[in-house]
């Protein structure tokens, strides 16, 4: 277990919260389940068809992220995904810190438990942090 002290266990948590959400939600979106498919017609997503096109999206980003090989390429596409639920909720005028940013919240802890966990991100991204 060498390498794996309590920063990275600290950012497996995080990153952990992050996937069980996001399978819960791309499984949701999948199920075309009735508050999925509600929600999606108030934000301008009708019908089942999208809802779990958007499912199939965010479960293979969400995939990507959990690999460890391809986490980063992964955290990337969820951030792009996350954007576009921030960019609609914006367009709609919804409140800022329950709807807009929720999607920013998402992002931050799930880029923080990546950085938590990869020191080579570290590196890159924090030089002189590790």
């Amino acid at each position: 277990m060498e390498g794996r002290g309590k920063m990275w266990w600290t950012g497996f948590a995080m990153s952990a919260v992050v996937v069980l959400f996001l399978f819960m939600d791309s499984g949701m979106k999948l199920a075309a389940v009735q508050p999925v498919l509600e929600a999606g017609q108030q934000i301008g997503f009708p019908g089942a068809a999208m809802a779990r096109k958007l499912g199939a999206v965010l479960l293979v980003c969400t995939l990507l992220y959990v690999w460890p090989r391809t986490s980063l390429l992964g955290a990337i596409l969820v951030t792009g995904f996350l954007g576009g639920a921030v960019a609609t909720h914006v367009r709609l005028g919804n409140p800022l810190f329950s709807h807009v940013l929720f999607g920013v919240y998402v992002g931050v802890l799930m880029w923080g438990g990546l950085l938590l966990r990869e020191p080579r991100l570290r590196a890159l991204l924090l030089p002189g942090s590790s």
